[in-house]
């Protein structure tokens, strides 16, 4: 059974191929064809077929690729403050 697709479906659909294209994953004449399919689907199998090729989620890829950045700069921050305490110590031993 076909289950069919509404206006809400179809709009999440397409802000989906921007995302994909502002992310380089599509070119302006793919998006615009995936577009056109997209707003003319009439159920959900067909919002899929315009997006199987893809990521789920551009959103959810950014935010994974932001983990990695956010847990390098702790560990740098971390690096940071040792070193200063190092240096603290050292210069107390020394006085």
């Amino acid at each position: 059974m076909e289950i069919r697709a509404s206006d809400e479906d179809r709009e999440r659909t397409v802000a989906a191929l921007e995302e994909h294209a502002g992310a380089g994953r599509l070119t302006l004449d793919e998006f615009a064809e995936r577009a056109e399919v997209a707003h003319s689907a009439r159920t959900l199998d067909e919002l899929a077929a315009v997006t199987n090729d893809l990521p789920a989620s551009v959103q959810a890829g950014a935010a994974a690729a932001e983990k990695p950045s956010r847990d390098l700069l702790m560990l740098f921050a971390i690096a940071a403050a040792t070193l200063v305490l190092l240096g603290f110590f050292i210069a107390l031993s020394r006085g």
